[in-house]
C-alpha cells in the first residue's frame, strides 16, 4: 500500500511540474529586455531583404518594418533563398528568438537574434544608404546664375 501511495505521489509531483505553462517563464524573458528593444508576431511577416551576413530588414504587415541584427554572421544569408524564424512562442524577440538559413545544400544554420529595432520610413532609407542597397538622394544645387557686375577702373 504505501509503495501506491509513493508511486502515485511522485507521478503527481511530475504531472505538476510538466503542468506549468511555458508563457508565464516566456513572459518574465519579455520583462527582462533591453528598453527599445522590439519583437514581431510571427504571423505578421511579410518580407525580408537581407543587408549584409548580419543585417537584414524584416517587412511585417501594415508595411511596418524591422531592422535585425544576428549574434555573428551567416555566411549563408545574402545567397539563401528563404529564411525561416524559430521562437519558442509567436513572438519573435531578441532574447531567445533565431534566425534558420538554409543554404541550399540541406544544411540549416541557426543564428540568434541580437536586436530588433523598429525603422520609421527615414531609418529605413538611412539604413539602406548605409548598406549600399539604394543610392542618396542628392540635392541638386542650381546652376550659378550670370550676375552683371559692374567694371572697375584703373586710376594711375
Amino acid at each position: 500500500m504505501f509503495k501506491k501511495q509513493m508511486f502515485v505521489l511522485f507521478i503527481s509531483c511530475g504531472l505538476v511540474a510538466c503542468a506549468t505553462s511555458e508563457s508565464d517563464v516566456l513572459d518574465a524573458d519579455y520583462d527582462a529586455l533591453p528598453q527599445g528593444s522590439d519583437c514581431i508576431f510571427e504571423g505578421t511577416i511579410r518580407d525580408y531583404r537581407v543587408l549584409d551576413d548580419k543585417n537584414l530588414v524584416v517587412t511585417a504587415s501594415a508595411r511596418r518594418k524591422y531592422h535585425i541584427e544576428l549574434v555573428h554572421r551567416a555566411f549563408g544569408l545574402r545567397s539563401s533563398w528563404h529564411l525561416g524564424f524559430r521562437s519558442p512562442t509567436s513572438r519573435i524577440c531578441p532574447a531567445f528568438s533565431e534566425v534558420i538559413v538554409d543554404d541550399n545544400t540541406g544544411r540549416l544554420e541557426a543564428i540568434r537574434i541580437e536586436s530588433i529595432r523598429a525603422l520609421s520610413p527615414e531609418e529605413h532609407e538611412a539604413l539602406l544608404v548605409h548598406f549600399g542597397k539604394v543610392e542618396p538622394d542628392i540635392e541638386q544645387t542650381p546652376a550659378e546664375e550670370e550676375v552683371d557686375t559692374a567694371e572697375v577702373e584703373e586710376l594711375d
